[in-house]
């Protein structure tokens, strides 16, 4: 463990992070909404505190280690959460408890979209636009932002990349250098996020909304600027568009890469991840599009929109963007269960989704065929295969892993939120939406936690960020072996 290029690297984030507290209080300054001050104020503190943590390390080129990169990625995640709800805090147009700004800012960073406002429409613009703010760089991550523009973090930069980095697979580098493969990530990102708010401009938003609503599509995070989400503009055409570019952000980053470099989709139709999870988006579509039509056909209501609906919340739920046009828990009672277990399988591994990854369920899936066969035929050999290749025994392994712990976790932080007073329904189903960073959940918090204690919040907060680090970043900290020389 090297405690000083930690505290170096963290100082250089929190600098970086500081950043980004400009746009939202030059907004502030040109509109006069009167939040200004506490987005400088926030600026300055965050920028003397990395400054401060930086200053007396600036000259140590100490290596990063593996150890050391889970640190900083852990520890950065929870001070961000803090750091990012420091404007919230400051400022009295909107108050906000200490507890609640945590909370919005976890669940921006995370991309999870939960919300704990009540009158989005009525906050002052700024805030508004830093909510979609926070989900768009918390969507590639702040520090894969930072390894792509700061030379200096070059040195262990691999390590910090593979901790913060979502998905089973994180030692391929689309180029020989690290920061080159963040730089060409970030790249990406923001291509389709130009791309993105230039459709929803010319779809009928205006340059706020456009902007804001593609920060938060191509970080499949779901925050929107008004409580009726996309609902909102009440427009089939701004609904496609949204289906498609989180569709697009849900697929794995470095095929889009591929494509990009070869010119061709080849990479992308051949990829057996891709493949599955588009036909899961497609099967799913299908079953819910019947359950509504029976449903409304049963009970004598209109059905001119169930296809839109269902194509659009099964898309944002199987991103774990987390968008409504409609209210979906109070659709038949197996379509919102079958939303969220689409939700925690989530999208391809390397994408700003969350969930399970579905390339781990694809592995659990044939991993649970070989042994059935080899109930049959003990002595075979039968080597688990992704397309046509195999895959590492270690990997499988892996995998089993990540499952095992995802589902003791889910139930102790369910059985926590149980002991709290909330019911079945709201516990298992929040705590489904934070694992899954989708937002969205059931019962009680079926639109949004500001009927739930701060006590279920931090809960929350610790599995939105849990989900978000894909559980092992943060449980390794809490292992002996971990702090031995």
């Amino acid at each position: 463990m090297h405690p000083d290029a930690v505290q170096r690297v963290l100082g250089v984030l929190l600098m970086v992070f500081s950043v980004t507290m400009l746009p939202p209080a030059f907004l502030a300054l040109a509109a006069a909404d009167g939040v200004a001050s506490a987005f400088f104020l926030t600026f300055l503190l965050l920028i003397a505190l990395g400054a401060v943590l930086w200053l007396p390390v600036r000259r140590s080129r100490r290596e990063l280690r593996t150890r050391d990169g889970f640190l900083v990625v852990a520890l950065f995640w929870i001070v961000l959460g803090a750091a990012g709800a420091m404007p919230l805090v400051l400022q009295t147009v909107a108050p906000f408890s200490l507890v609640d700004a945590f909370f919005e800012s976890v669940s921006g960073l995370t991309t999870t979209g939960a919300t704990a406002i009540i009158g989005i429409d009525d906050l002052p613009i700024s805030i508004r636009y830093y909510r979609q703010q926070l989900q768009w760089l918390g969507g590639m991550g702040i520090i894969v932002l930072a390894v792509a523009i700061l030379p200096m973090l070059g040195i262990g930069g691999m390590q910090l990349y593979r901790a913060e980095l979502p998905g089973p697979v994180k030692d391929a580098k689309l180029t020989p250098r690290i920061a080159e493969t963040a730089k060409a990530l970030w790249n990406i990102y923001l291509g389709l996020t130009i791309a993105c708010a230039l459709a929803y401009w010319l779809a009928g938003m205006s340059v706020f909304d456009a902007i804001s609503h593609a920060f938060t599509t191509v970080a499949t995070g779901g925050f929107s600027t008004y409580d009726a989400s996309l609902g909102h503009f009440d427009s089939a055409l701004i609904e496609m568009i949204a289906v498609f570019f989180m569709l697009i952000s849900a697929l794995n980053y470095s095929l889009h890469f591929m494509v990009w470099r070869r010119k061709s989709i080849e990479p992308l139709r051949r990829d057996p991840e891709v493949l599955t999870f588009l036909a899961v988006v497609i099967t799913v579509s299908v079953l819910v599009m019947g359950g509504l039509f029976v449903y409304e056909a049963a009970h004598g209501l209109p059905r001119a929109d169930s296809w839109n609906h269902a194509i659009f919340q099964v898309v944002s739920f199987a991103t774990t963007t987390g968008y409504t046009t409609a209210n979906y828990s109070l659709w038949p009672a197996f379509l919102p269960v079958l939303l969220l277990i689409v939700a925690v399988v989530g999208g391809c591994a390397n994408s700003t989704s969350g969930g399970l990854k579905v390339v781990r369920v694809l592995l659990l899936w044939r991993q649970g065929g070989r042994e059935i066969i080899r109930l049959i035929h003990p002595q075979a050999q039968l080597p688990v295969k992704i397309g046509h290749r195999p895959v590492n025994e270690r990997v499988i392994d892996a995998v089993w892993g990540f499952f095992a712990a995802y589902v003791v976790l889910f139930v102790l932080l369910m059985l926590t939120l149980l002991a709290m007073g909330l019911d079945q329904v709201t516990a298992f189903s929040a705590v489904a939406s934070g694992l899954a960073n989708l937002g969205p959940a059931l019962g009680d918090v079926a639109t949004n936690f500001a009927s739930v204690d701060d006590g279920p919040k931090l809960v929350m907060c610790v599995a939105m960020i849990m989900g978000r680090l894909e559980i092992f970043t943060l449980l390794v900290l809490f292992t002996p072996a971990f702090w031995r020389r």
